[in-house]
């Protein structure tokens, strides 16, 4: 896939703050199949501090590897704050990366419920040292550029969350 120049802007200034700290970032994704790591890994040199991902696209994927309980998923589904949250933290465990980001969403076609139409993708980001937050987005357009949007909002929130609490020095 081609990464617009802002996207890799993004990717090589997430990467500047993680080198800073001598930190690693890893993801676990699920409507996005790999997009946000992908878009991690096509700036040369983040095998500095890319550490791993998974797609973790069922919700049994999503207990096994990252630890979401079933209890949150049966809950709350797998398109909530609930789970991302618990795959961000679940994430880190599971990888001793530094930094956490996950992404829940549907991105349709199909998968819509009456509160969670298509387009809907929550994006959970953790740090060691900064906790875990989650944001909810609506995004338009067909599954193509619903996955697009999410993996751009994705780094975005990554970006934030590196500067304020990593910090370059």
């Amino acid at each position: 896939m081609n990464y617009s120049s802002e996207v890799l802007a993004q990717v090589r200034r997430i990467g500047e703050y993680l080198i800073s700290r001598g930190w690693t970032i890893t993801a676990a994704e699920s409507c996005t199949g790999g997009l946000f790591c992908g878009a991690l890994t096509a700036v040369a040199g983040s095998s500095a501090w890319f550490n791993q991902g998974l797609v973790t696209y069922s919700n049994n994927a999503k207990t096994r590897w990252v630890s979401v309980p079933e209890a949150t998923l049966q809950s709350h589904g797998a398109v909530s704050r609930a789970t991302v949250e618990s795959m961000a933290t679940g994430a880190m465990a599971a990888t001793g990366a530094d930094v956490a980001v996950t992404i829940s969403g549907i991105a349709g076609p199909d998968g819509a419920v009456a509160d969670k139409p298509v387009g809907t993708v929550w994006i959970a980001v953790a740090s060691a040292d900064g906790g875990v937050g989650a944001t909810l987005h609506q995004f338009d357009g067909d599954r193509q550029s619903v996955r697009i949007q999410a993996v751009e909002a994705a780094l975005r929130a990554t970006l934030l969350r590196v500067e304020n609490t990593v910090g370059p020095g």
